[in-house]
């Protein structure tokens, strides 16, 4: 279930998410409270499958899960992503909610219903884009395809490429393989 409420303060939104219990996923994106259930497990091994080839494609970078990322763009902003992928040592020192900055990639995978999917595919993308992170993998498990948005523009993501669950998926540069998705589910 994904609870939303209009224009959330960032005061607000920190108070909130010290109280929320850990069994719910807390975010802040483009003014909006956004309560999601914590993942499961299926959730966490399609993160895990793409951190394992992306680490076998350059083992300087590493898949950071569950990190939070300011994501100021449009209004103060706070997204906890299933996976952020920068190079090892990133995020020492930061903070809890850190820079996004030197995150090269985000992952987000769906889960609930069909319609909690509408803030990964639109919300967080925007998001993303606003954010200037180069790309970002939407894992969307509702429609059994992985979709990529590159080359973030005046707050939007220029192209995108999908694959169904079980094709392969051309990664942008850094990064430039062909990323396996048949583990994907």
């Amino acid at each position: 279930m994904t609870v939303t409420h209009s224009e959330v303060t960032l005061d607000e939104f920190e108070a909130f998410d010290a109280a929320s219990p850990e069994s719910l996923h807390v975010e802040l994106i483009n003014g909006r409270l956004i309560v999601t259930p914590a993942p499961d497990g299926d959730h966490d091994e399609n993160v895990m499958s793409v951190g394992d080839q992306v680490r076998a494609h350059d083992p300087g970078l590493r898949v950071y899960q569950e990190r939070g990322l300011a994501v100021p763009a449009y209004r103060a902003g706070r997204a906890r992503v299933d996976g952020a992928v920068a190079p090892a040592g990133y995020f020492r020192g930061q903070p809890s909610w850190s820079d996004p900055s030197g995150v090269l990639l985000v992952i987000e995978v769906t889960s609930g219903r069909e319609a909690d999917a509408e803030v990964d595919r639109v919300d967080k993308r925007d998001a993303y884009a606003q954010a200037g992170i180069p790309a970002y993998l939407l894992i969307d498990r509702h429609r059994g395809e992985a979709v990529v948005h590159r080359e973030p523009s005046a707050g939007r993501y220029r192209h995108e490429c999908r694959a169904v669950f079980g094709a392969k998926l051309q990664l942008p540069e850094p990064f430039g393989f062909e990323l396996d998705t048949s583990e994907l589910a």
